[in-house]
């Protein structure tokens, strides 16, 4: 139960290493764990948490995974024991109750059907709220799909610790961690399928790489950037860029006439923006839609297909050099970097077709008339347009691809199949894996402080 929760907070390659299992068996663990419980729902109520508590705990964990911040055994319970102080008769919390709670609510990191699982309810409410504020103004304003944008950043945090060990070099590289990251980039794309110069912030001052691809516009800062600066940056460099070259070229920072009028879709993160963007979008004639908190796995089209292929391939390639690097020269980590993101991004240069797919399964665009698809129908399209862009980046077979828990069929079984008394004792709470019983208070307080 332990794996099996570290695999849904993080991912099955980190659970393999951090436990010493193979992929192949933990990817098998959460199928039948997943199984079991869709066919087992009288175990699926709560109970440790009522359901307003569970909704309130799931909240926090999409706004902390839109973050990037890590959601992991440590901070989950401690959110969930916390959450849980005012219950009477007191709270506690195991392993096989995050378990059950993960899956209840749709919180793997392995899930390729968002667009299609059901949101906490307040969440939902917003989602719906924002989709239809969205749609109504692209429709009155007549906006071009030229100048309906989203943007997004991906936080890179290179460890350098298990960069200079012998065996762990492969995980020194990832997408999500606390402190300060080692790379920034912010990736645009647009309605028309376009994708716009991505802009990649180092720290530190480095060397000017002998060759920077033309998707890129690089830029190093030696104590790094806020989030305000990322955002002043890349209206500078991006987005006014854009909006003079749809207005004609004219200068005057994109004019604001009817030919760049647009809208910028982002996530509440990025809700401080600071005057120097307002002033760049208002010259554009840019409405920044601002997506509210947890509700980017559903309304952000970044997060439909490319965010989640452009890590999994960033991953893949590290790994695949992870083992020649001798020492942890930033220079040249910076250039191998920017090598795969020029390619990576000419790959989605050219998959016009997949990214407006990801605008209407997001439903920023309305769909096409007469076609009202389902929540079900629309977590199909969302898995095809995954596999898709990963056979496009050629990571389809990288041990992260489809299914949800994926795993290749062609491999001999290793294990028995679970017996399913084995497995409802384990989410019953009468097996002795080992339980988490939460935190004390004083506890509490100091990683509060």
């Amino acid at each position: 139960l332990r794996v099996v929760l570290f695999a849904l907070c993080s991912s099955t390659e980190q659970a393999a290493e951090h436990f010493r299992n193979p992929p192949r068996r933990i990817r098998r663990w959460l199928r039948r764990f997943q199984a079991f419980q869709d066919e087992h729902p009288e175990l699926s109520e709560g109970k440790y948490l009522s359901l307003e508590a569970e909704e309130k705990l799931a909240e926090w964990v999409l706004t902390q995974r839109e973050q990037q911040l890590p959601v992991n055994e440590e901070t989950l319970f401690q959110k969930a024991t916390k959450i849980g102080r005012s219950l009477e008769g007191g709270f506690q919390i195991s392993y096989e109750w995050a378990v059950r709670f993960m899956l209840r609510h749709h919180l793997s990191t392995h899930t390729r059907r968002g667009v299609s699982h059901p949101l906490p309810k307040e969440i939902q409410g917003n989602a719906g709220a924002f989709i239809e504020f969205v749609q109504r103004q692209i429709h009155t304003q007549e906006l071009p799909l030229s100048m309906i944008a989203a943007v997004d950043e991906i936080s890179l945090f290179l460890d350098a610790e298990v960069l200079g060990s012998d065996e762990r070099k492969e995980n020194a590289l990832q997408t999500v961690g606390n402190g300060e990251p080692w790379c920034e980039l912010v990736v645009t794309v647009l309605a028309d399928g376009s994708v716009l110069p991505a802009l990649l912030i180092s720290r530190g001052h480095l060397p000017s790489p002998a060759a920077v691809p033309k998707s890129i516009l690089l830029e190093s800062k030696e104590d790094g950037c806020g989030d305000d600066e990322i955002m002043e940056l890349w209206a500078a460099m991006v987005w006014r860029k854009h909006t003079e070259c749809r207005a004609g070229g004219g200068g005057g920072g994109g004019g604001g006439g009817g030919a760049s009028k647009g809208m910028l879709v982002l996530d509440c993160h990025r809700t401080h923006l600071s005057e120097e963007v307002l002033a760049v979008l208002s010259a554009a004639g840019t409405l920044p839609a601002v997506i509210p908190a947890g509700c980017s796995s559903r309304a952000q089209p970044l997060d439909v297909c490319v965010k989640r292929s452009l890590k999994n391939f960033l991953h893949k390639k590290w790994k695949e050099r992870a083992k020649e690097l001798t020492d942890s020269d930033s220079s040249a980590l910076l250039q191998l970097l920017l090598g795969w993101l020029g390619e990576a991004l000419e790959i989605l240069g050219n998959c016009p077709e997949l990214i407006r797919k990801s605008f209407l399964l997001a439903s920023v665009l309305p769909a096409p008339a007469g076609n009202s698809a389902s929540p079900r129908r629309n977590g199909d399209e969302q898995e095809e347009l995954i596999a898709a862009m990963e056979e496009r980046m050629r990571i389809a077979k990288s041990g992260e691809s489809s299914p949800e828990f994926p795993e290749n069929e062609e491999e001999e079984e290793e294990e028995e199949e679970a017996d399913p008394e084995i497995l409802q004792r384990l989410f019953e709470g009468e097996s002795e894996v080992e339980s988490f019983y939460g935190f004390e208070e004083a506890d509490l307080e100091l990683m509060e402080g």
